[in-house]
C-alpha cells in the first residue's frame, strides 16, 4: 500500500504540470466520447428509420424475389411457416406484406411508386405507422382506402378524400387497375420515406394484384440488433433453401456502406485526439524521470529495489491516465445524457444537406456503455505503453551516473 501512496503523492509534487497533463487527457476523452456518442446515435437512428419504417430487421422472401422484386416471385405464408418464424428465439413481431410497383394517378398527374399491402393492425404494431398520419386517418382492417406518403401525394396533387387511380401488372400477367380513396397522408421524419410509396390493406392488395393468398415478404422484428445474424442463421436452419432470408443491411447495403465510411473518418479524428493524450502523458513522464534522476539514484543507493522503483513510476503514469479519464467521463456523461433526451436540431443549410441523404435533420446521441468502456480500454493501453519508458529507465538505471546528475 505504501507504493500506491508514494506514487499518488509523487504526481502532485509538481501540481501545475500534473493539472495541465490531466486537462489534456480530459479534453481528449471528452471530445472523443461525445464524438463517438454522436456517431453511434446517428447510426442507430438511421438504422431505426430503415428497420422500423420499412424493412424490419429481417425479411423472408421467395428465393428469387429480391433480384428483381417481381410480383410473380411470391409464396404462400402458411400457418406452419409463420408459426416456425414466430417461435424462433429473439423474434418479437412478424408481419406479412404484398408489395409491387404501381402507377398512381389523379387528373393529369401520374407518378410511379411502391404499393405495399399490409395488415393494418400488425403493421402498426411493427412500425407504428399510424403515428405518421399527417392528415386523415389510419386504415382499418379490410379498408378499401389508401395511405400515401407526403411528397408522393403532393406530386400527384392528392388530398384526403380524393380518389386515386392505380394501374399495374398483377400476378402472372393479370391486369391490375382500381380506384382507391385517400384515407390519410403520411409524413415521415425522413424525407426519403416521404417519396417512397403508398399502403393499402393486404386483402385489397391481393385482390388488386390477383395474388390471392400470396405474399412477397414476411417482415421480422427482433429484440436486439446485435442478434440479427444469429436469428438469420436459426431461420436458415429451420427453413432451408425454400426461402430467401435477408437482414436489413443486405437489403439496404448503401446504409451500411455510409456508416462504415463515416466510421472510418471518425477513426482518424479520434486517432488525433488519442495522440494528444499519448504525447501529453509521455512528455510529463519524460520530465518526471529526467528531473528526478538523482533522486532515483539515491533511492536505489539506500536499498530500494529497481523493480519496486519501476513499479512506482508505472503507477504514477497510470494515475495520470485514470484521473484524466474519470474527470473526462464526469464531464461528458451528464452532457451526453442531456443530448440523448434532447437531440440537437440542425441549422437550415445543414438540415437540407442531411435530408438529401434521407436523414433526419437533427444530431442524435447514444449512451451505450460500450462507448465509455472503449475509451477506458484505449487510454489504459496508451498509458501502459508509455509506462514502459520509466520502467525501462528504472531497470537500466546506472547508479554512478544518477548520483552525479
Amino acid at each position: 500500500m505504501n507504493i500506491f501512496k508514494v506514487a499518488w503523492r509523487n504526481i502532485w509534487r509538481n501540481r501545475s504540470r500534473t493539472v495541465i497533463t490531466v486537462l489534456a487527457i480530459v479534453v481528449a476523452v471528452f471530445l472523443s466520447t461525445v464524438m463517438t456518442s454522436m456517431q453511434e446515435g446517428t447510426y442507430s437512428k438511421m438504422i431505426d428509420n430503415v428497420v422500423k419504417f420499412y424493412s424490419g430487421y429481417i425479411q423472408v422472401h421467395h428465393p428469387d424475389y429480391w433480384k428483381n422484386k417481381n410480383i410473380n416471385n411470391t409464396f404462400y405464408p402458411t400457418d406452419s411457416l409463420l408459426h416456425t418464424i414466430q417461435n424462433t428465439s429473439g423474434i418479437t413481431d412478424v408481419e406479412v406484406r404484398l408489395e409491387s410497383f404501381t402507377l398512381l394517378s389523379t387528373g393529369n398527374q401520374t407518378k410511379g411508386a411502391a404499393l405495399i399491402g399490409i395488415n393494418p393492425v400488425a403493421e402498426n404494431k411493427l412500425t407504428n405507422l399510424s403515428h405518421w398520419i399527417e392528415s386523415g386517418k389510419y386504415l382499418e382492417p379490410g379498408d378499401d382506402g389508401i395511405l400515401i406518403a407526403y411528397n408522393l401525394a403532393k406530386n400527384i396533387d392528392a388530398k384526403v378524400g380524393d380518389t386515386i387511380v392505380l394501374i399495374s401488372q398483377g400476378y402472372h400477367g393479370a391486369s391490375a387497375a382500381g380506384l382507391f380513396p385517400v384515407r390519410g397522408i403520411l409524413k415521415f421524419a425522413s424525407p426519403t420515406l416521404n417519396n417512397f410509396g403508398a399502403y393499402i390493406d393486404l386483402g385489397q392488395a391481393r385482390n388488386f394484384y390477383s395474388a390471392y393468398g400470396l405474399a412477397t415478404s414476411v417482415v421480422i422484428m427482433i429484440d436486439d440488433d446485435n442478434n440479427t445474424n444469429s436469428v438469420k442463421r436459426d431461420l436458415q436452419n429451420k427453413l432451408g433453401d425454400n426461402y430467401g432470408i435477408q437482414t436489413w443491411d443486405e437489403m439496404q447495403p448503401e446504409i451500411k456502406q455510409m456508416i462504415q465510411a463515416d466510421r472510418s473518418g471518425g477513426v482518424i479524428m479520434k486517432a488525433i485526439l488519442y495522440l494528444i493524450i499519448g504525447f501529453g502523458i509521455f512528455g510529463t513522464v519524460i520530465m518526471m524521470v529526467s528531473e528526478r534522476k538523482r533522486e532515483l539514484g539515491v533511492m536505489v543507493a539506500v536499498g530500494m529495489q529497481k523493480t519496486r522503483l519501476a513499479l512506482i513510476l508505472l503507477l504514477e503514469t497510470l494515475y495520470l491516465g485514470i484521473v484524466g479519464v474519470l474527470t473526462g467521463f464526469a464531464i461528458s456523461i451528464p452532457i451526453i445524457a442531456a443530448f440523448v433526451r434532447n437531440p440537437i436540431p440542425l441549422p437550415a443549410e445543414m438540415a437540407e444537406a442531411y435530408e438529401t441523404f434521407g436523414l433526419e435533420a437533427a444530431m442524435y446521441f447514444s449512451a451505450e456503455g460500450i462507448i465509455f468502456i472503449r475509451q477506458i480500454i484505449i487510454v489504459f493501453i496508451i498509458t501502459m505503453l508509455i509506462g514502459l519508458y520509466p520502467v525501462m529507465k528504472a531497470k537500466n538505471l546506472k547508479l554512478s551516473n544518477s548520483l552525479r546528475a
